[in-house]
């Protein structure tokens, strides 16, 4: 039987050139067209099974009328998926779960693509998923920022697990044998109350603006429209006006209340409109003999956001918790003991509760589970995509050295005062771009643990290029897209000819950063393949 690295080379043409769609973006779109397709292929093959006849185009209804269909799967991107009445054509719904009949609003046919998207309206019979009593928000249904809500958490935590199957089955161009089962999703401790930032915004109503030749404030600022402030409603270019998410960590929540007050007091400052930011911030006061409060680990770096504290007692320390509204005021997060200063606008993993089982998980991986006999422990970590240090700071105790780099150089800065704060010796960053960071790595490779976790549109060319010349020992690829990362790691395991570095997954796993949302995070371990010496070519004299 031909060894699976050989039939991934001869039958996966189809699957690459899914691949080769997904390298140019694997985007919301392209992931939600697969799913319709892969839908409209089951609904085909059924009729085929069934002996039905081809019935010819679907007859669309006019846009805006209202009917009532059938859920029969969520897509990849949070929507429900519904099959017209000849199973031709699909309608794209959200807030709906599988097995759901509800009522609709057509709002838009895509023709071509053999889908149309719609209004959520009603529910007229729930499907077996469906619980609307876990809906935790009175925007639910409107706003476009969560989509599972009415699922119990579990199905939600599966539905991720289908999500991450399924971009490695679209995106990775890798047959089946080379792509292990998809373990089951790590859940979030919290699933309401666990953002630690969120970023309203709103625009001004036109006519609003000042003059460019003045800068007085409108004459009559008690008559300005007050705008939306909030986030965008779902299917719509329009923004809505959001007073409370329960996705916020409670201070988050003041922050937001407070900060909407302050803008309708000052709305005529505002003559285009603005993002707005909350972000926690944690300090930790440290308990005297007498269990009272003592000296603060960690001052507050922005006073003014003072006026609001949230006090948290534990056995050694108080912790007291302020939202913080300057992009550029330092905030503190503490994961376990590690403690980590950013400016406050950076980006920063904003679902705190998770960040200790996270970063767990990843540290109980560092090492293959068996070394072959010839193999040298590891003893190094790079991370590529470093930001403020979160992997290298806390991955940092089990490496004999560690080196963090990023194209950002304020994240640099962070990583090292983070370093610093937590009293780490071995550890280095350097502001380099990523995809130039092998050329002088001071590791041996066969040594060398690589984590990478970059933005959504995952790793360039020269990077994996680059990777696969290096060949370090062991890979932890996280990912916010999963999409993009199942593209990537099918690339590690193809290989290089050249370099003859492959490499062979051990695990693939969902992390839910983001509750009642559609999104996931994907960790996907890969160990170098140990290629074998290939036999000595022995001549025979005839």
């Amino acid at each position: 039987m031909p060894h699976p690295a050989d039939r991934q080379r001869h039958e996966s043409k189809r699957r690459r050139k899914a691949a080769e769609k997904a390298n140019k973006g694997s985007g919301f779109d392209q992931v939600l067209q697969l799913d319709i397709d892969n839908l409209l292929k089951r609904s085909r093959q059924e009729k085929d099974q069934d002996g039905e006849q081809a019935t010819g185009a679907a007859q669309l209804p006019e846009p805006f009328t209202e009917i009532e269909v059938n859920i029969a799967e969520l897509s990849s991107t949070g929507d429900g998926l519904a099959l017209s009445d000849n199973g031709d054509h699909v309608y794209v719904v959200p807030f709906t779960a599988p097995g759901d009949k509800v009522l609709i609003k057509v709002i838009r046919h895509f023709r071509d693509l053999s889908y149309s998207t719609a209004d959520f309206l009603k529910v007229i019979e729930p499907g077996p998923q469906r619980n609307d009593s876990l809906i935790g928000c009175g925007y639910f249904g409107k706003c476009s920022g969560c989509q599972l809500q009415m699922l119990p958490y579990q199905e939600q935590l599966a539905h991720k697990k289908k999500i991450v199957e399924k971009a490695y089955a679209n995106f990775s161009g890798l047959i089946p044998e080379l792509v292990p089962a998809i373990d089951d999703t790590f859940g979030s401790p919290l699933q309401y109350g666990y953002r630690t930032k969120l970023t309203p915004h709103f625009t001004t109503p036109g006519g609003f603006s000042r003059s460019r030749k003045s800068n007085n404030k409108p004459k009559d600022p008690a008559n300005i429209e007050i705008p939306p402030i909030g986030f965008t409603m779902k299917n719509r270019r329009t923004d809505m006006d959001i007073e409370d998410c329960p996705l916020g960590t409670d201070i988050v929540r003041r922050g937001l209340k407070r900060e909407r007050k302050r803008v309708i007091e000052n709305i005529q400052d505002f003559s285009k409109g603005a993002t707005l930011l909350m972000r926690e911030s944690t300090t930790r006061v440290k308990k005297g003999e007498s269990g009272e409060a003592a000296q603060p680990v960690e001052q507050p770096s922005n006073p003014k956001d003072d006026e609001d504290v949230i006090r948290i007692e534990h056995p050694d320390y108080i912790e007291e918790k302020r939202c913080i509204t300057d992009n550029n005021a330092t905030s503190i997060e503490y994961i376990d003991d590690f403690i980590f200063t950013n400016k406050a606008g950076a980006f920063f993993q904003n679902n705190n509760s998770i960040l200790s089982g996270f970063t767990e998980y990843i540290r109980q991986h560092v090492h293959p589970k068996n070394l072959r006999p010839d193999e040298k422990p590891i003893k190094y970590l790079l991370d590529a995509y470093s930001g403020s240090g979160l992997f290298t700071i806390t991955l940092s105790t089990i490496f004999k050295s560690s080196l963090g780099v990023d194209v950002a150089g304020d994240s640099i800065a962070s990583a090292r005062q983070n370093a610093r704060a937590n009293n780490l010796s071995n550890t280095g960053f350097a502001a380099a771009d990523a995809t130039t960071l092998f050329k002088d790595v001071p590791y041996p490779a066969d040594q060398t643990l690589l984590v990478i976790d970059p933005p959504r549109k995952g790793c360039s060319d020269d990077f994996l290029n680059q990777l696969l010349e290096y060949g370090p020992r062991r890979v932890v690829y996280v990912s916010c897209n999963v999409h993009t990362q199942a593209r990537d790691v099918g690339v590690m395991v193809q290989g290089d000819k050249e370099s003859k570095c492959r490499y062979e997954i051990e695990s693939i796993r969902g992390f839910d950063f983001f509750p009642q949302t559609g999104h996931v995070e994907g960790v996907a371990i890969l160990n170098r393949v140990q290629e074998p010496t290939p036999a000595p070519v022995v001549s025979i004299e005839s």
